[in-house]
């Protein structure tokens, strides 16, 4: 048996416990979460993760809660699947949800697009009112940079640059207009599916300013390649939709997802490829001040 076996089994015995037939279990992601489709239109995820950091319930079902929020008023969003209650559930020890199946397509996303589209996700997002975290991710950056050791890929040295660039950062960010976001806005939660681009994985989900979610797309054009053209146009397409950008906050909020990037390194990617040391040390470089973005410059382009 597969280490899967026990996530579909998992799954597959909820949605036949709701009535939903089951005709496949085809597996679309296996990491520390597991994605298997069981129909054609049904998608199921489970946590596996026993021992990491987060653990229980309460995050997928913030992550549930905001996904039917928004797909419910129109947003650009991967939605759960109608016929199962949005959860999350629980079934041999482990948690999960589900959600309706789109198909990828092979279409990078325009930047025109995704300034768009996170800007509506935003605007429909100031309307949902269940508690949020507030600046989630990084408090709960702080709370795991406390615990980690000195190791192979970050050196005391490196944690210490972490904690104290971090903890700058947020303090910053706390002062600026706070709503809720996506928390986690990279390209690879942003799929060109044959319905359009829509986001998907809301489970780091909090209250903190725009700019964040904004860093958090921005981060790899603009500081790791180099292409201001391409943050410029992101930048734009979101401000001509209705969306307003301060470079204050995006200039704090860039610091801040390098060193929430670099502090989870040790958890997602115990062995890391040459190309993701690579990436770390650029990170952590960049956050010990060798390269600066100017931001302003970037905003006055996008405008």
């Amino acid at each position: 048996m597969s280490d899967a076996s026990l996530p579909i089994r998992a799954a597959v015995e909820t949605a036949r416990a709701h009535g939903v037939e089951v005709d496949r279990r085809e597996i679309l992601q296996d990491g520390h979460t597991v994605v298997v489709r069981l129909s054609e239109s049904l998608v199921a995820r489970v946590v596996t993760d026993r021992e990491g950091p987060r653990q229980g319930g309460e995050w997928f079902a913030r992550e549930s809660a905001v996904a039917c929020h928004l797909a419910g008023r129109g947003a650009p969003v991967i939605p759960m699947h109608l016929a199962i209650p949005p959860g999350p559930h629980e079934r041999l020890g482990l948690t999960l949800n589900f959600w309706k199946f789109v198909r990828v397509i092979d279409a990078p996303p325009a930047p025109e697009e995704i300034g768009s589209t996170l800007e509506h996700c935003h605007r429909l997002l100031r309307s949902f009112a269940a508690p949020l975290p507030e600046l989630g991710i990084l408090d709960e950056t702080a709370a795991l940079l406390t615990r980690l050791e000195p190791g192979e890929f970050l050196s005391t040295a490196a944690l210490d640059l972490l904690r104290r660039r971090l903890g700058e950062s947020r303090d910053a960010l706390s002062r600026f207009p706070m709503q809720p976001l996506h928390g986690d806005a990279h390209e690879g939660n942003l799929l060109a599916t044959s319905e359009g681009l829509l986001w998907t994985d809301w489970e780091d989900t909090f209250l903190g300013p725009v700019e964040w979610d904004l860093a958090s797309i921005l981060w790899n054009p603009l500081v790791l390649e180099g292409d201001r053209a391409h943050a410029a146009r992101i930048l734009a397409a979101y401000r001509a939709a209705g969306g307003s950008v301060d470079h204050r906050a995006l200039d704090h909020a860039l610091v801040a997802r390098a060193a929430v990037m670099s502090a989870w390194y040790p958890l997602l990617y115990p062995n890391p490829s040459p190309e993701r040391r690579e990436k770390l040390r650029f990170r952590l470089n960049w956050l010990a001040g060798a390269t600066a973005t100017d931001t302003a410059a970037i905003c006055r382009a996008g405008h």
